[in-house]
């Protein structure tokens, strides 16, 4: 029954939604199909606008390797551990030379035996420099079962954490951290609304996955844009995944691709996707609802 309202309250927002904000959502539309169609691999697209809830997709229930994409999950399971109390975020942690693993920028520059860590931090360079290392630390201290529980009562059933980070015989073997699009937009979406952590922790939360990184969503974001999101790289592959803080009209952004020819390309991309998607939020937050934008700084011309 619930679920059931939700989806007429859905309905309704999407029925309100101006007939021309409409249609600046289908040229958004026939962006993203020309970018795929361009690009000599697969996409997949999901977009949410956390305002009204309408949504666009492309392919967005195919299942993609996600790389590093994954860390959202084994952050959100840390939070959420931290939560009900079984840890603290500021639990100490002896960095130990059999964690250290390639693509480990920091982890590999410290101490083992002697540096201590708090779990946060942890986390802070599980998603700033990617620090495949400390992702694998976060994994055995929360458990992968405990991860994929978290997503499971969520309903995301193709959203899996299956091996640590440059587990190669793992990944040989098929065993390969996944999801789709539309899952990994869900769990963010549940993640913003409130639906996993109390208010401080989702607040935290989004803080630390905003930290800034190399990252294609906000590459070419005016400055100060606010984007809480995770890319995620592997031959063939990329991906990038999170919220976008438009003031007044937050919206998430899940681009995966597979099967790349170029890996180049695939960032291109996911970056002229993102670039396209940020301009219509920030025109429909700016403008009035006949279609007049306006700046702060133009706030004075007639």
């Amino acid at each position: 029954m619930k679920f059931f309202i939700f989806l007429l309250l859905l309905g309704t927002s999407l029925a309100q939604t101006p007939a021309k904000q409409q249609l600046l959502w289908q040229k958004l539309d026939t962006t993203i199909h020309d970018t795929d169609r361009n690009l000599d691999g697969v996409m997949g697209v999901a977009v949410q606008d956390l305002t009204s809830g309408q949504t666009l997709f492309l392919q967005p229930d195919e299942v993609f390797a996600q790389a590093s994409t994954i860390k959202i999950a084994v952050l959100a399971e840390l939070y959420h551990q931290a939560q009900q109390g079984k840890l603290k975020l500021t639990d100490l942690y002896t960095v130990q030379k059999s964690d250290l693993v390639q693509d480990s920028d920091i982890m590999n520059g410290l101490t083992p035996g002697v540096t201590r860590i708090t779990l946060r931090d942890l986390g802070t360079m599980m998603v700033a420099v990617s620090d495949n290392s400390a992702a694998n630390v976060l994994i055995d201290h929360v458990g992968m079962e405990n991860v994929n529980a978290l997503l499971n009562s969520l309903g995301l059933t193709h959203t899996r954490l299956r091996r640590k980070m440059m587990d190669l015989k793992a990944a040989s073997e098929g065993r390969e951290n996944i999801s789709t699009p539309r899952e990994m937009m869900t769990l963010l979406d549940q993640l913003y609304r409130g639906k996993v952590l109390d208010q401080e922790l989702t607040n935290d939360f989004f803080s630390m996955l905003s930290t800034h990184k190399d990252s294609w969503i906000p590459r070419d974001f005016p400055e100060g844009v606010k984007a809480a999101n995770k890319p995620g790289s592997l031959e063939g592959v990329r991906n990038d995944c999170g919220v976008i803080f438009v003031e007044n009209r937050p919206y998430i952004l899940c681009v995966m691709t597979a099967y790349l020819r170029n890996e180049r390309d695939g960032e291109e991309a996911i970056s002229k996707i993102s670039l396209a998607t940020y301009r219509m939020f920030d025109r429909i937050a700016r403008a009035s609802e006949y279609g007049r934008v306006i700046s702060p700084a133009n706030s004075s011309k007639p």
